[in-house]
């Protein structure tokens, strides 16, 4: 099978540049193959592989003609094993290798606002509301959230204000309070990236209700974590960072005194932090932030709540 022609970008050519021969016809061959469902399976592996160590991946499977289509047909054709929920193993790593792939053109500069303004992220909601325990359902929701990651990693401004138009703060906290230990803490890192914007935190403390939603789920995580069986220094330490910032709310900082989980105040955590400098840094900031004077009702909506 001819390999396609290189795609007319300046990415795709300097990449094509920094690959040997053998190697760049070999992605040429592998994107070509991605457009055939026969030989589908078998590229969707391959250029799994090699996205890390192909720089500019991204542009090359972003312009190739048929292959975002093609990777997007992968998804759908998924859906009708999620209810009720028969999906097996291979089929979640087919798709997962997938996403794989739409996760490095999610992280790539040149092709992230392209793959935000179609909408591309939407397909994967689907995977996110699945709550079978099953181990490709797990894997399937790992990888979705390794996506939206991706995207938030990046700190930009246009992908917050993207996602705080879709259902994505429920479903992390859905994920945050029943999902494993792994796919809690990527949900509650990409809850405390929107937190770290300015927009996603007035988002968040605009209405009494969005707040103690998230309030009420990081308290549930925080109770879960003081049990000996559960406790995770890395998970801990996003719920703290995401309390410390909910703290630099004045109204948010108000409602916290009331409903800070006591876990957080006394020494439940001593032992799981003594190696973690920063999360400790967090911790005494955020008591710093709840002992200064203020009032104990937060007025939301311009209604007094209480917690």
């Amino acid at each position: 099978m001819a390999a396609p022609r290189e795609p007319d970008t300046s990415a795709a050519a300097l990449s094509a540049q920094t690959l040997s021969d053998p190697e760049r016809e070999s992605i040429y061959e592998s994107i070509n193959e991605l457009c055939n469902p026969e030989t589908r399976e078998a590229a969707l592996l391959e250029l799994s592989k090699k996205r890390e160590s192909v720089s500019n991946l991204a542009p090359l499977l972003w312009h190739s003609f048929g292959v975002v289509a093609a990777l997007l047909q992968e998804i759908m054709m998924v859906y009708p094993f999620i209810n009720p929920p028969t999906l097996n193993a291979q089929q979640s790593n087919r798709v997962c290798n997938s996403l794989a792939l739409l996760q490095c053109i999610a992280s790539h500069p040149e092709t992230r606002t392209s793959f935000l303004a179609a909408h591309v992220p939407l397909y994967l909601y689907g995977f996110l509301h699945t709550q079978s325990k099953a181990r490709p359902f797990e894997y399937l929701r790992l990888t979705s959230l390794g996506v939206v990651g991706a995207l938030v990693k990046t700190d930009e401004p246009e992908v917050i204000n993207f996602l705080l138009t879709t259902e994505i703060i429920p479903l992390c906290l859905r994920i945050m309070e029943h999902g494993s230990e792994l796919s809690k803490t990527v949900s509650t890192f990409i809850l405390q990236k929107i937190l770290l914007d300015e927009t996603g935190l007035s988002y968040i403390c605009q209405t009494y209700e969005r707040f103690s939603h998230v309030a009420m789920i990081l308290g549930k995580m925080v109770l879960s974590l003081a049990k000996p069986k559960d406790q995770s220094a890395r998970l801990l330490k996003h719920v703290v960072r995401c309390y410390l910032r909910l703290s630099d709310n004045p109204r948010a900082r108000e409602a916290l005194r009331q409903c800070l989980p006591d876990q957080l105040k006394d020494q439940t955590f001593v032992a799981v932090l003594k190696d973690d400098n920063s999360t400790r840094r967090w911790l005494q900031q955020l008591m710093k932030n709840l002992t200064e004077s203020g009032a104990g009702a937060m007025m939301l909506n311009g209604e007094p709540q209480r917690m």
